[in-house]
C-alpha cells in the first residue's frame, strides 16, 4: 500500500495564511546579512515565506513581519520590491514562451486583431513602449469584444520571450495559459 506524502506547509509573513511550501516564495537572510529572494527554496540562511502576491510583500514590510521572521532590520525594501517585480516579469515572460512553444499565441498587429475579432484571442498583451495609436487601437477593440488587455514589459522582451524579433502585441489563444498569465500580472 502506497503511503501519502506529507505536504510541507508554511505561513505567509504578510497575510498570515498557511499554504503549501511550493505556492510560496522564500525571502532569505544570507550569512552576509543580505536580504534576497530565493526562488529555489534551497539556499542557506534564515528564511521567511510570502505568498506570490505584491500585497503580501507590502503587508509584510508594513507590519514588520519580515523583520520579525528574519530577526534583522530590512533596510532595502525598494531593492526587495524591485527584485519582486523582476521575478514576476520573468514568470510572465516564461509563460508567454511556453504558450508560444505550444502554438497558443499569435503576434503582430494584424494577427492579434484577427484573433480577437474571431473570438480565439482570450488575452491581449501590448508592450508598454508600443505607440500610443497601437495602445488606443487595442484598448478600444478589447473593450468592445470584452477581451482582457494588459500593458506589459517592452517590445524587445516580448519578442525574446516568443523567440522572435520585437513584438508590440500578442494574443493568447489558450484558456489555461491566459488564466495563468493574468494571475501573474
Amino acid at each position: 500500500m502506497k503511503t501519502k506524502n506529507k505536504i510541507p506547509m508554511r505561513q505567509c509573513t504578510g497575510c498570515r495564511e498557511m499554504k503549501s511550501k511550493k505556492e510560496m516564495l522564500r525571502v532569505l537572510k544570507t550569512t552576509e546579512d543580505e536580504i534576497v529572494l530565493d526562488t529555489t527554496g534551497k539556499k542557506n540562511g534564515r528564511g521567511a515565506y510570502l505568498c506570490l502576491s505584491r500585497e503580501c510583500l507590502d503587508k509584510a514590510i508594513k507590519n514588520h513581519g519580515l523583520e520579525r521572521s528574519l530577526k534583522t532590520a530590512v533596510p532595502y525594501t525598494n531593492d526587495l520590491r524591485r527584485s519582486w517585480k523582476i521575478l514576476k516579469n520573468n514568470r510572465v515572460l516564461s509563460l508567454i514562451g511556453l504558450a508560444t512553444k505550444a502554438g497558443k499565441t499569435v503576434s503582430g498587429e494584424f494577427s492579434t486583431e484577427k484573433s480577437v475579432k474571431t473570438g480565439k484571442g482570450l488575452l491581449v498583451i501590448v508592450a508598454e513602449d508600443a505607440s500610443e495609436n497601437t495602445k488606443k487601437k487595442f484598448r478600444n477593440m478589447c473593450s468592445f469584444y470584452e477581451v482582457p488587455i494588459f500593458f506589459f514589459s517592452d517590445k524587445e522582451s516580448l519578442g525574446r520571450a516568443m523567440g522572435k524579433e520585437y513584438r508590440a502585441c500578442l494574443a493568447v489563444q489558450d484558456e489555461n495559459f491566459a488564466k495563468a498569465i493574468m494571475k501573474e500580472v
